[in-house]
């Protein structure tokens, strides 16, 4: 029962980290295209700039703009199952993200691979390898070392004209793992190209296209001391280089055409180094602090000429710095009941920002029992963020995404409590909260004018989160609920929308199953149910309906094959989850996978 969504892998391209998060119960993705292409992730209400995702102990910004932030060439065998942090959590592992961070942990490297190849209609077509080595280092047997490396690529004409995708990956470490450490050197790159009519300006006649290569290198050691201490550091270097066309169907050289083009190279470098350390059996102390440092080169082209980009701000690089310190002093209240109280503090600072100061509080009962572990607890926390260069670096005048260089540090402050309970066949968590947003950046349009504007925004945020899983024998079936309430204060007198703040389920519903008749045989569904609240923008409906259907069979014949197929979107859904773009429409695919 460890993962939220009965599938994994996606059905209209190879796996990534991302893949499926559209099930999550714990966030929502906002895609143009496919989820792969380019998802939003959204957490409690938030925007796609107030969540962080996170590898080991360092969070990887996009300095660009928030819609890049989950670019990770990284093969999906690589990194355990995703946490969501929220809260208190949030406050003191998350960087430069407000609301919530996806966490991904490094995982220890298992011999073996697999080959798979598939497709679908809208010509798609997708072959996928991945292989693992492992041996012993030096003469003991507590040192291993394992290496790994993965080749990946998709192509299709696109579920909707002008949806077409071409993507390549490549990825690889190497690994040493000893009795209480593990230490992981990566690199990977990605190579992707999609369209989409309305990507980003909810205008469907500009058939807009983005091409963009990522890289990515990173260092991790994580290592166990004293029994129950640990510390794990984290160095990454990041490059994506990204080129945006509006008008894919006017050529530059075309005279008096209204093309225009969007360059950019963002680098972003960062140092993360985070742990527990037990003082005694009653007091640890947790901590984390990561510098990063990044840059941004950027300019446009509109018919044939280059003028200023993201580069009409008061920088074109920014140096973050984040330090947090949480004692916690737990007691026994008896021999299977325990009581933490946490009370510490985050500092945030920028070379460009005014620096804050942020507390975190959280007390928490856990018990343990014969088949049972149950946690309840209460917290208060605040965190805060500064944006990235569209929204403070772009052009404030006019054109199509006009930037605010007066745009600040924003600040989040949440009071949460929720209560956990797991046993041996189902589990439920479940929480309630209220968070106030002061100064969030949010891309808004006027009355009249759809075209895309950052401003501030102050928001009040009531929710209702409610997760449960349940096993019986071969059928596992797992169901959520969430409620979010919204009040905001634009402190403009002609505002009439947001793209993304106001952009969220009012009442959401998820419902993923997974079943073994056979020995040989695997079903597994996803649905999700949605009322979104109303925006003026949105064409299509305010509420939606979406599955993913899939089946693998493992024919007795051939050991090590799977085959499988699946169906996403099955009921012709056209919910638009970016207002005014268009949403994906239904796929098929089949495919073999063999592993070894």
């Amino acid at each position: 029962m460890g993962q939220e969504t009965a599938n994994q892998r996606p059905v209209t391209t190879f796996e990534t980290p991302l893949s499926n998060l559209d099930f999550d119960p714990r966030v929502d993705l906002q895609s143009r295209n496919m989820a792969e292409a380019q998802g939003d992730i959204s957490i409690r209400g938030g925007t796609f700039e107030n969540t962080g995702v996170q590898v080991g102990s360092a969070t990887l910004l996009d300095p660009q703009t928030g819609h890049y932030t989950t670019e990770l060439p990284i093969a999906p065998e690589m990194l355990g199952e995703p946490k969501v942090l929220t809260g208190t959590e949030n406050a003191l592992r998350g960087f430069n993200a407000s609301v919530g961070t996806v966490s991904y942990s490094w995982k220890e490297i298992t011999k073996g691979g697999s080959l798979t190849i598939g497709g679908g209609d809208h010509n798609l077509n997708f072959q996928r390898i991945h292989h693992a080595l492992t041996g012993f280092y030096g003469n003991s047997n507590d040192w291993t070392w394992g290496a790994e490396i993965e080749g990946s690529r998709s192509e299709s004409d696109g579920t909707i004209p002008y949806g077409d995708h071409s993507f390549d990956r490549t990825s690889g470490r190497i690994q040493l793992l000893g009795p209480d450490s593990q230490t992981d050197l990566f690199a990977g790159y990605q190579d992707k190209f999609y369209g989409w009519p309305g990507m980003y300006t909810a205008n469907t006649e500009r058939k807009e296209t983005e091409d963009y290569q990522t890289q990515l290198y990173y260092l991790n050691h994580r290592q166990s001391y004293d029994e129950d201490s640990t510390w794990e550091a984290s160095l990454f270097h990041r490059i994506v280089n990204d080129h945006y066309i509006l008008k894919r169907d006017i050529p530059l050289w075309v005279i008096g055409s209204t093309q225009w083009a969007g360059y950019h190279e963002t680098e972003i470098s960062g140092l993360a180094f985070s742990g527990k350390h037990f003082v005694n059996e009653n007091l640890a102390i947790n901590y984390i602090t990561q510098f990063s440092s990044d840059k941004i080169d950027t300019f446009t082209e509109y018919n044939g000429t280059r003028y200023k980009g993201l580069d009409r701000g008061d920088f074109t690089s920014r140096d973050y710095f984040k330090l947090s310190l949480l004692p916690e002093y737990s007691i026994e209240k008896t021999a299977n009941e325990r009581l933490t109280l946490q009370a510490g503090a985050t500092f945030d600072d920028t070379n460009r920002n005014s620096s804050e100061v942020s507390p975190i509080f959280r007390i928490t009962r856990q018990k343990t029992m014969d088949n049972s572990y149950s946690e309840t607890y209460l917290g208060y926390s605040q965190s805060s963020q500064v944006v990235g260069y569209t929204a403070v670096g772009g052009n404030d005048s006019g054109g199509v995404f006009r930037g605010n260089h007066n745009l600040g540090r924003e600040t989040s402050k949440t009071i949460e409590l929720g209560h956990f309970i797991k046993t041996d066949t189902w589990k439920l968590d479940s929480n309630i909260f209220y968070r106030w947003d002061n100064d969030l950046t949010d891309w808004t349009y006027f009355l009249g004018d759809v075209n895309r504007t950052a401003n501030p925004v102050d928001t009040k945020t009531f929710g209702f989160e409610l997760v449960a899983s349940r096993k019986w024998g071969k059928f596992e079936a797992i169901a959520s609920y969430s409620y979010l309430k919204k009040k905001e204060d634009y402190k403009k007198p002609d505002f009439v929308g947001s793209f993304y703040a106001l952009n969220y389920p009012e009442h959401r519903l998820t419902l993923g199953a997974m079943w073994d008749p056979l020995d040989s045989l695997q079903i597994r569904v996803d649905n999700e149910w949605r009322e979104q609240r109303k925006n003026e923008i949105r064409t299509g409906p305010d509420s939606a309906f979406n599955s993913h259907l899939a089946a693998s069979y493992y024919p007795a014949m051939f050991n090590d094959l799977e085959l499988f197929l699946a169906y996403d979107k099955p009921w012709d859904e056209d919910f638009q989850d970016i207002p005014g773009t268009p949403g994906r429409g239904d796929q098929f695919s089949l495919g073999a996978t063999y592993s070894w």
